[in-house]
């Protein structure tokens, strides 16, 4: 996989099961260390066309696309290839990861390789075999 395309509310803000006061989400910090890898990074959101990630993340994510900028949301198959060209890659280069398994049912649909985020230590896991790379101490 040359691509990891995390949903925001529910994955990127899951603090995990031992959240640390200070800490960043487990999610953003896997995602830091598959950028640092080589990895190219985007945050795909049915937020509104107004909403940005923190100030602090960007340089975490390569791309940034919402439902509100492109017009169709999740699970909307043209979405899906809408952050896999701002990539620069084709769906199947791309892991998605989401929340709800509609949302990544659909990007399977397009090509991509879901996984339906349950847990932190779950997930993480999952984009250590599929990224190989290890992504957490």
């Amino acid at each position: 996989m040359r691509a990891l395309v995390l949903d925001f509310g529910g994955v990127l803000t899951d603090p995990g099961d031992h959240p640390e006061p200070g800490l960043e989400p487990p999610l953003l910090t896997a995602a830091r260390t598959a950028k640092r890898h080589g990895v190219r990074t985007a945050i795909l959101s049915n937020a509104d066309g107004l909403w940005a990630p923190p100030m602090a993340w960007q340089d975490v994510f390569d791309v940034v696309v919402t439902s509100g900028e492109v017009g169709f949301a999740k699970p909307d198959r043209r979405i899906y290839l809408v952050v896999a060209q701002r990539l620069g890659l084709d769906p199947s280069h791309c892991v998605f990861v989401d929340d709800l398994a509609v949302n990544v049912r659909g990007a399977a649909a397009v090509g991509m390789v879901g996984v339906h985020h349950r847990s932190v230590n779950a997930t993480v896991g999952e984009l250590e075999v599929l990224l190989d790379l290890p992504l957490q101490d």
